[in-house]
């Protein structure tokens, strides 16, 4: 895999979720590379690359982190806290994507540092488009900080 390339991390449990968002970025004509993990395990793991995620070259750092907060094994708020602790990973973009509208879970991302919290919209026109908008945002308008791990 190209290292140059504008990597999109996502972490979701839900493979019909991850189904739906690889067909809306096709769609949408989005093009970088999208990386899955299924779990929070998994997501610091591949942050950290250890374990399945050693090689960099296969599993290289992302550009934009999109987290779902209710996954097994550690949930999206547990890799927040875990996230924010690192020195060469806090400044990575993380989006909050789930299904959540609970204001607590609002509240308690933002309280542990997420740049923006996304409700999953129902109908996959709507995922396009906000999709679409995340692309123009946050691969191509945002100045990034570098990320880096020891």
């Amino acid at each position: 895999m190209n290292t140059d390339q504008q990597i999109v991390l996502l972490a979701e449990d839900d493979s019909n979720q991850v189904l739906l968002i690889r067909r809306a970025l096709r769609k949408a004509n989005l093009t970088q590379p999208l990386q899955v993990v299924s779990n929070g395990e998994a997501a610091i793991d591949y942050l950290c690359g250890e374990g399945d995620y050693a090689n960099r070259e296969s599993y290289p750092m992302p550009t934009l982190f999109l987290l779902d907060l209710k996954m097994p094994r550690k949930s999206g708020f547990e890799v927040l806290e875990w996230l924010k602790q690192q020195p060469g990973l806090r400044r990575l973009p993380v989006v909050v994507l789930t299904t959540s509208q609970e204001i607590t879970d609002i509240h308690k991302a933002y309280d542990l540092g997420v740049n923006s919290y996304l409700v999953k919209p129902i109908a996959f026109s709507d995922l396009t488009a906000m999709l679409t908008l995340l692309d123009a945002y946050w691969i191509n308008l945002n100045r990034r900080s570098m990320v880096y791990t020891d």
